[in-house]
């Protein structure tokens, strides 16, 4: 029987194969992913890219993750693996990474808790029945001698940030500095900030009446309402004019919840932004956009707690594009904020605003009622003006030196505290960006804004008319195309009888 090579399937099938094994060899090294998601979360952004070439030595990856997790567990897993494959492929060989089951190996069990990754209580459904089991799902890094450690993943979002900033905590030589002024027992707690800047920074604080130390990169300047002593002014001004740079969350005015009130407060910590062409003013701004409070309320026969809107707790959403530092935020909060004005005739100096409130604001000044009921407080209603600047940023050449100095101003003296900004977790964003931005480290400030956190409609676009609108094409619409596709299927149907009739007359 002769054997016709041109038609039989094996030639096909065996160039088939042979591309395939081609393929996948050249994909190994070189390969594209198309991310179509909006902020492109499923790849690794330029400033992972610059953190990873960064590595000259072999970087250690152990993975302790449990297996058969229920649902979303299981596809933080598939997704840690996913995103692991591409650090390894762009270290070209720096970055290696293995996982490991211990929940059925002793030894693993142990060597997961000696590498900071402590197991978890999960409830899952085995044979019909709720169980808890004890799973690890932590990730150890070892770079050197040298160990980071993500104890637990519980979801997918900010785990890239997670990842790249131990990376980078490992490969960077030298660790930078950031000093918090000391106020007193009586000035604002920010235990929460200073837990977060040791994430990647040492925290220290910072005593103004001595010299401030060199090795200070950034100094935090908040919760200051008395006027500075001689020395511990100029110890400020030596440290700015050496070229440091400051981050301050203040503005002159002093809120009693209690007596539902504000007064105005003198301090000459406010002189040390006059160099740098900005200052704040003697008001409060009211915004549209707010956060809420409880408020009591007759209803009926009982008084209860009501969620009202209160405007002096803008929910900040208007942000400079232009700037990297801010670009990607969605929204921070601000507490009794003032606004912030520029000196257009300071020289040498560069002024940005970062972020204001919304086109539906208002000012308090003189008499400050801070009542949050609209019937007593009929200055809560008319909020029609433009946005105020609530946080700008300056920058300083001094003329002698050439030196130059930065400064990053929130108009907010609860911006850091506990009790208010500081427990916002959006504002962390910003404020690690701010640092990060003061301290000349640009790395992971458009890495940190990728996760979406909250995506609310434009309260501006969203007016009285629109909700009528769009409240009868939800109602009509429908019912139009329901409608409408059954007169379509009808004539149809018709046109089909018709022409079944003309082929049997």
């Amino acid at each position: 029987m002769n054997f016709d090579f041109r038609k039989s399937v094996a030639a096909p099938a065996v160039i088939l194969i042979f591309a395939l094994v081609l393929l996948n060899l050249i994909a190994r090294n070189w390969y594209h992913r198309v991310d179509l998601t909006d902020t492109k979360i499923y790849s690794l952004s330029s400033s992972t890219k610059q953190v990873i070439e960064r590595i000259d030595d072999l970087l250690n990856v152990k993975v302790y993750f449990s297996d058969n997790l229920p649902g979303e567990y299981g596809n933080n897993r598939r997704y840690l693996q996913d995103i692991l494959e591409e650090y390894a492929a762009i270290s070209k060989g720096n970055i290696r990474f293995e996982f490991y089951v211990p929940d059925t190996d002793e030894e693993l069990e142990q060597e997961a808790q000696k590498s900071g990754v402590q197991p978890v209580q999960l409830q899952v459904i085995e044979k019909d029945k709720a169980v808890v089991k004890k799973v690890f799902m932590g990730v150890a890094i070892y770079f050197e001698d040298q160990r980071e450690v993500i104890p637990v993943v519980l979801s997918t979002t900010g785990l890239e940030y997670e990842i790249t900033t131990r990376i980078k905590m490992l490969v960077e030589k030298n660790k930078k500095f950031v000093g918090i002024i000391n106020t007193g027992d009586d000035g604002p707690q920010t235990n929460t900030l200073s837990q977060i800047l040791r994430q990647r920074y040492e925290v220290r604080p910072v005593d103004i009446s001595n010299e401030i130390p060199s090795n200070i990169n950034v100094l935090i300047v908040t919760g200051v309402k008395d006027s500075l002593e001689t020395g511990s002014f100029t110890n400020l001004e030596n440290f700015m004019e050496n070229g440091g740079n400051m981050f301050v969350a203040q503005n002159p005015l002093d809120v009693d919840l209690q007596t539902q009130r504000a007064v105005v407060y003198q301090s000459n910590i406010f002189d040390l932004l006059k160099p740098y062409g900005i200052s704040v003013t003697e008001n409060l701004i009211l915004d549209k956009s707010c956060g809420r409070v409880n408020v009591m309320q007759d209803m009926g026969f009982i008084r209860m707690n009501v969620p009202m809107e209160y405007p002096f707790l803008p929910i900040i959403r208007s942000f400079n594009v232009d700037e990297a530092l801010v670009n990607g935020l969605e929204q921070v909060h601000v507490f009794f904020s003032t606004e912030i004005e520029f000196d257009s005739v300071a020289t040498n100096v560069t002024t940005i605003p970062l972020f204001s409130s919304s086109n539906k604001s208002g000012v308090m000044t003189g008499f400050y009622n801070l009542g949050p009921d609209p019937k007593q407080n009929p200055q809560l209603r008319n909020l029609n003006q433009p946005g105020k600047v609530v946080a700008a940023r300056s920058e300083l050449v001094h003329e002698e030196t050439g030196v130059v100095s930065q400064l990053i101003l929130v108009a907010d003296n609860r911006f850091l505290s506990d009790d208010g900004g500081g427990a916002v977790p959006e504002n962390h964003i910003f404020m690690m960006n701010a640092i990060d931005f003061l301290m000349g480290d640009r790395d992971l400030i458009a890495l940190r804004s990728r996760e979406i956190t909250d995506r609310k409609l434009d309260e501006e676009k969203i007016t009285d008319e629109a909700k009528r609108t769009w409240k009868w094409v939800n109602g009509l619409l429908p019912s139009l195309l329901i409608i409408g596709f059954g007169f379509w299927r009808l004539r149809g149907n018709k046109r089909r009888a018709k022409h079944i009739e003309e082929l049997y007359d």
